[in-house]
């Protein structure tokens, strides 16, 4: 039997507590109730793998992520995890609506394929490099919240904070930014709504801070996923970037907003898409001209560290929004990225992702 054969797949919940509830304009779970993935194969290499569901975007949950996965344990097992894109495009297909689950098979397998071959995954990915400088996001809430947030995030050596917004009304989160440039000053500043504008309150947003002083780096999905239209017409007059996030899961959403000028560019997530649909995706953005950014789910340092090498290993990213982890309090993982002040990195992993369970 070739060494690299998948002879077994299993999956349990993986349940783990956050430091603050983890609050978008749509919802503010206060674990994280993930998945944890062990894919063994024919040599007895064991790749470990996550899947994080976030049921206020995907509609995901761990339930039926373990249900998903186990619709397809059996069609896996006896297949060669080298064909890795065959499969991941195979699960697309079978699991069209739990991108997660599939994520999470889908990084198990990778680990083990480099756990096999002594390859770090950025060097499979393609090697263009090892390190990103990332954001910290502040989560919705109110304006004590958001300068006690912006704090510790400075605290950190972290010089750009991502700020949650949508949750309450445009002239609130004005507010919220208004203060958090106050404590945090000289940083860069994104905001993400999660869809919970309107446009109208998405350009009084905009208007509100040009007014205030603050300026804003990039402004992430500012109305809903099916407002196409919307995301259109704001890309066409804001003089502040524009980034797709619930609006881009597919490689087709992404063909569509680089025809109909719908962003000027796409925030990729693994869990979002899975990772064979995310490679398929950076490639059609890239062939638009549109920026990129890493982004990801609530996810742990395992996650995590896989999206790093993703977006290191394949280069071309513009911004790097990967900090979950660090709203994880705790979790039984040791290895996987390092950290220091803004920027992580996983250049000393030798094989895989780097993450072990402790």
């Amino acid at each position: 039997m070739n060494p690299t054969v998948i002879t077994e797949l299993r999956f349990e919940p993986l349940n783990l507590p956050l430091t603050e509830p983890f609050a978008i304009a749509t919802g503010a779970p206060e674990r994280a109730d993930n998945v944890l993935v062990r894919l063994t194969l024919a040599d007895g290499t064991v790749g470990l793998g996550e899947a994080a569901p976030f049921t206020a975007v995907s509609g995901e949950t761990q339930a039926s992520t373990l249900e998903a996965m186990a619709s397809v344990r059996d069609a896996l097992v006896g297949r060669d995890a080298s064909a890795w894109r065959p499969i991941g495009a195979w699960l697309g297909e079978a699991l069209p609506r739990a991108p997660s689950a599939r994520c999470g098979i889908e990084l198990a397998l990778l680990d083990a394929l480099g756990r096999h071959h002594r390859m770090p995954l950025a060097t499979l990915f393609g090697g263009a490099g090892s390190t990103l400088d990332i954001d910290m996001t502040v989560t919705a809430g109110d304006e004590a919240h958001a300068a006690s947030s912006a704090r510790a995030i400075v605290a950190r050596g972290i010089r750009t904070l991502k700020v949650k917004v949508g949750a309450l009304s445009p002239e609130e989160d004005v507010r919220r930014m208004v203060i958090i440039r106050r404590e945090a000053p000289g940083t860069r500043l994104f905001a993400d709504a999660n869809g919970g504008y309107t446009v109208a309150g998405a350009r009084a947003f905009l208007s509100g801070l040009e007014a205030a002083g603050v300026p804003l780096a990039l402004f992430e999905q500012p109305v809903p996923r099916e407002d196409w239209e919307g995301l259109a017409e704001l890309t066409r007059s804001s003089r502040v970037p524009i980034c797709a996030d619930e609006s881009a899961r597919t490689v087709a959403d992404v063909v569509r907003l680089g025809r109909e000028g719908g962003a000027h560019g796409v925030n990729l997530k693994l869990m979002k898409s899975g990772v064979v649909e995310s490679l398929a995706m950076w490639n059609v953005a890239r062939a638009f001209g549109m920026e990129l950014m890493m982004g990801g789910m609530l996810e742990s340092t395992l996650a995590m560290s896989s999206a790093v090498h993703f977006a290191a290993g394949l280069g071309g990213f513009d911004y790097a929004d990967l900090d979950t982890h660090l709203f994880i309090r705790e979790h039984s993982f040791r290895g996987g990225l390092r950290i220091e002040g803004g920027r992580v990195d996983v250049g000393h992993v030798q094989a895989g992702h780097g993450v072990e369970l402790d």
